[in-house]
């Protein structure tokens, strides 16, 4: 670019240089008057002088045409490609029946909620005593801690056209998913999930859960387990409008999904450590602690001093000790 403008200029530059010398040749027997001596010099110089400034004024006169010609000749430079702003984000196809199945409603497809990611600090990785599984089966519950369990039923309610907000850790209100909807303009549903092994959910814990939803001024709500419910705990969530899944429940409504839902809710269950369970309060994995006293090892807060949560390891059937909450 600067090469061909600088050649532009010393092309008009030259013209001008050739006019003004003609032109000065012209000019000069004019000032050296009328004598004889000077008449063969003043003849000498004439013809030079209009060669010149007819040439200088051809070169201007010329230039501008050079130059326009040029300038309707380039190429025209093609304006870069807009960028689009591409959403990255997986699509979810709302699947009512799911929906009813999960939650017994007739709601429409939900609003989104977001809830921004809670940064959690690094913890020593631990190696798992067996590969992740690769079926859905009552192992997989009993492999996973309570908070990939929280996040397989929050990925199941979202796969049926819900979208979910939950609260990793803290205080929760007695409530662990939301559930909102485009017609109302706050949650319609609620959602409690206990990953228990071995023992059932009595009926005091969901009365617990009753009163929660009526805090919370919510009429529909779901208590998710990983193992089942008294018969007292059954009635009175029936009585009261709540639906309540077992873990059998849970794995006929993950059987109905489409192979890559299932697969994606199974990569959800085995994502990251897996098998160590996280602190409720500050939500980072716990440490294997060992009592400077002796006894038996227990689940501590990488965070100690600052939290003190402790939480004891249970015997699972994949044939490893994790806690439960």
């Amino acid at each position: 670019m600067g090469r061909r403008r600088k050649s532009k200029e010393s092309l008009l530059e030259l013209g001008l240089k050739l006019a003004f010398g003609g032109g000065a040749l012209l000019v000069v027997p004019l000032l050296a008057g009328s004598s004889p001596i000077f008449d063969g010099f003043k003849t000498a110089l004439r013809l030079p002088g209009w060669v010149l400034l007819g040439i200088g004024l051809l070169v201007v006169g010329l230039h501008p045409l050079m130059h326009k010609r040029r300038g309707t000749t380039a190429p025209a430079v093609a304006a870069p490609p807009e960028r689009r702003r591409v959403d990255s984000r997986p699509t979810a196809t709302y699947d009512q029946a799911a929906a009813r199945r999960i939650l017994k409603t007739d709601d429409a497809r939900i609003e989104p909620a977001f809830t921004p990611a809670t940064p959690k600090p690094a913890a020593p990785a631990l190696a798992p005593p067996h590969e992740r599984l690769t079926r859905w089966s009552p192992e997989v519950f009993a492999a996973i801690e309570w908070r990939r369990f929280e996040a397989v039923c929050e990925a199941l309610f979202a796969q049926a056209g819900f979208e979910t907000r939950a609260q990793s850790h803290g205080p929760d209100g007695g409530v662990d998913i939301w559930l909102h909807s485009r017609n109302a303009s706050g949650p319609v549903a609620v959602v409690q999930c206990k990953h228990w092994q071995g023992k059932p959910v009595p009926v005091s814990a969901v009365r617990e859960f009753l009163g929660a939803m009526t805090a919370h001024k919510v009429t529909r709500g779901t208590y998710a387990t990983s193992s089942s419910f008294t018969a007292d705990a059954l009635a009175f969530a029936q009585a009261n409008g709540i639906n309540a899944q077992d873990g059998a429940g849970l794995l006929r409504l993950i059987d109905q999904r489409t192979p890559e839902q299932q697969a994606a809710l199974l990569a959800v269950a085995f994502e990251g450590e897996y098998w160590r369970p996280t602190c409720p309060s500050c939500g980072v994995k716990l440490m294997d602690r060992k009592p400077r006293s002796g006894g038996q090892r227990f689940w501590g807060c990488a965070n100690y001093p600052r939290c003190k949560y402790t939480q004891p390891m249970a015997q699972t059937a994949a044939g490893r000790r994790h806690g439960e909450r």
